[in-house]
């Protein structure tokens, strides 16, 4: 390749000649073929090696591997190589969870207690632009009762379990690493400094920006120009597996070890339940000495989710591993289960639903990431122009998932997985009004309408249990999706962290209606014989302590519907398909500290 750069090549620093030489080696001479000599175009040149360099940093291995990977699984793939060959499939063991028993408490308990040495990373390299929200995913609200964004509610989560989880009054710090993209690192950034990092202290979360990888022209794996600039390559992103080798390469890893954390939970952008889950899942972490702890919602058989699956090779090899939901049903009629995937006498698959929400130990995960450097098994999914399968109809790049990080892990690895009720655990905001209003009858949406009224039945479910009554909802459509509306129910995460604590705060008949709005925002709001027929928001400091009680009716905040289409509303109500029309409410605010009683 040297010669395909005439004099260009001596005026290059010795690591841009190493890398020269390398991507010679693999067959990538085209990148730097008719280029003018010296003198020409020498801003563009400089630009395409910074390019470059940045491409072979941020690969395990760097350029020269990423391209032997591509080589090996484009021929697989041209060949249909099937990946799951010689494995057969049954089902693995874990922790099946049932809100509100004494199991589940205990687990809870366990959990909190276990949340000062956790530390959490917040995989977040995505725009809203699929939902129909031009920011970033993070900043969309989770519910609009309030109005907090997805990001304040993960903090402020995080927050109630640091606090919950001090031993004799020593604070510990929660580390938050989020994982951002050349899209949204900047607006994270400004989210964060422009709410004062929603009371967390800025030292403690780390963002590490994921880049891109080189997109692939063919199946000898040349790496693809840009059309429009002969001095860029076309990049995609790697998928959010990389994560683990960002990790890894920051040493933040190490740190945490070394100040004595033990857990690392990883989770997922527009999940407004997922705090509901995390404390009675790392219960079972610590209380099974799960390595890695897969959390898992009950799965109708064919659903379209991946399905938590042990897998045993003919050598002997076995790993407890996420499988594609339409790879698994052949899977189970090539291994001899005829039907396939089916429902058990739970109603449901016995290969529960992957929700992509991993607690890994950290020990055994840094040993782990030290053989790999944070490599995860990828895959590519080239769309060929014909069945010669010889040309792309587009580039193609490597991909990796964040949950396939256990592909690679030795048998003696502690792998399970708990699993809870949709309703407490799972509801993503991922698709827009159009897609969701499409999704066949009965199939979850999982939109801002279905995310933000999820929300509302799993607060409504979990004061029934502790007592309250609260009337059953009625049936609604917004946006072509048809949903349960509950009563607007809503909370601060240091109100109601666990099932015990919000048992704690609730006595005697208290009862709300279907039309009604409630928000607690405080910690020690205490609920006693209250009758609620209309909107009361209650706000308190961490040191005022509230009784609330009486009959409290009024107008209320009733449900507006209205279009996707209609752009006088502001993006985050429209891709919801309603907004609030506040007309009357009972709005009580306690800034100081001290003891009070609202008695309507």
């Amino acid at each position: 390749m040297a010669s395909a750069l005439g004099d260009n090549y001596n005026h290059l620093s010795p690591p841009q000649q190493e890398l020269v030489k390398i991507l010679s080696e693999n067959g990538q001479d085209h990148l730097f073929r008719d280029w003018p000599g010296p003198g020409v175009d020498d801003d563009e040149k400089k630009a395409f090696f910074d390019q470059l360099i940045r491409l072979d940093w941020s690969y395990p291995g760097g350029l020269g591997a990423y391209i032997k990977n591509a080589k090996r699984l484009l021929a697989d793939s041209k060949a249909g190589k099937n990946p799951f060959d010689g494995f057969t499939p049954s089902v693995p063991t874990g922790e099946t969870l049932t809100f509100g028993d004494e199991n589940f408490t205990q687990f809870e308990e366990t959990g909190v207690r276990e949340a000062r040495k956790a530390a959490f990373v917040l995989v977040a390299g995505g725009l809203g632009e699929r939902l129909g929200y031009s920011g970033i995913k993070l900043a969309l609200p989770a519910e609009t009762t309030t109005g907090a964004c997805f990001l304040q509610h993960y903090i402020e989560s995080i927050l109630a379990l640091q606090e919950a989880s001090s031993e004799g009054g020593s604070q510990t710090h929660i580390p938050l690493v989020i994982m951002t993209s050349d899209d949204t690192h900047g607006r994270t950034l400004e989210l964060l400094e422009s709410n004062s990092y929603f009371g967390m202290q800025s030292t403690q979360v780390t963002l590490l920006k994921q880049e891109k990888v080189a997109c692939l022209d063919d199946n000898e794996a040349r790496l693809a120009l840009d059309p429009q600039n002969r001095y860029r390559i076309q990049t995609k992103p790697h998928g959010h597996g990389d994560v683990h080798a960002l990790l890894y390469s920051s040493g933040i890893l190490k740190k945490w070890y070394d100040a004595g954390l033990k857990w690392v939970l990883f989770f997922q952008d527009t999940n407004g339940l997922l705090f509901k889950a995390i404390p009675s899942a790392l219960g079972v972490s610590a209380s099974k000495q799960y390595h890695v702890n897969s959390l898992a919602v009950p799965r109708k058989a064919k659903e379209a989710i991946g399905g938590i699956t042990r897998l045993t090779h003919t050598d002997g090899r076995s790993m407890v591993i996420n499988v594609e939901y339409n790879q698994l049903d052949p899977l189970l009629r090539a291994s001899g289960y005829p039907d396939g995937d089916v429902n058990c006498e739970t109603g449901y698959s016995p290969y529960p639903g992957n929700i992509n929400q991993l607690i890994l130990e950290l020990g055994p995960y840094i040993e782990e990431l030290s053989k790999t450097g944070g490599a995860i098994q990828e895959f590519v999914n080239p769309k060929y122009k014909d069945a010669s399968k010889t040309s792309f109809k587009s580039s193609t790049r490597l991909e990796c998932m964040m949950q396939d990080y256990p592909k690679t892990l030795p048998p003696s690895a502690r792998v399970g997985f708990t699993v809870m009720e949709t309703w407490l655990a799972y509801a993503p905001v991922k698709n827009n009004a159009e897609d969701a209003a499409k999704v066949p009858k009965g199939n979850p949406y999982h939109s801002a309408t279905s995310g933000e009224m999820a929300i509302y039945r799993a607060n409504c479910l979990i004061l029934r249990k502790a007592g309250f009554q609260v009337a059953d909802p009625v049936v609604q459509i917004f946006n072509g999706q048809e949903v349960e509306v509950w009563p607007r129910i809503t909370w601060k995460p240091k109100w109601g962290l666990t099932f015990s604590l919000i048992k704690s705060k609730v006595s005697g008949h208290c009862s709300i209606s279907q039309r009604s709005t409630l928000a607690i925002k405080g910690q020690q709001i205490f609920i006693e014989n209250l009758s609620l027929d209309g909107a009361l928001i209650i706000e308190a400091v961490d040191n005022a302590e509230v009784k609330v009680g009486g009959s409290v009716q009024n107008n209320g905040w009733s449900l507006e519907t209205i279009d996707h289409k209609d752009t006088s509303e502001p993006e985050a109500l429209r891709i919801r398909g309603f907004k609030f029309n506040k007309v009357e409410q009972v709005e009580k605010k306690y800034s100081e500290p001290g003891k009070f009683h609202f008695n309507a």
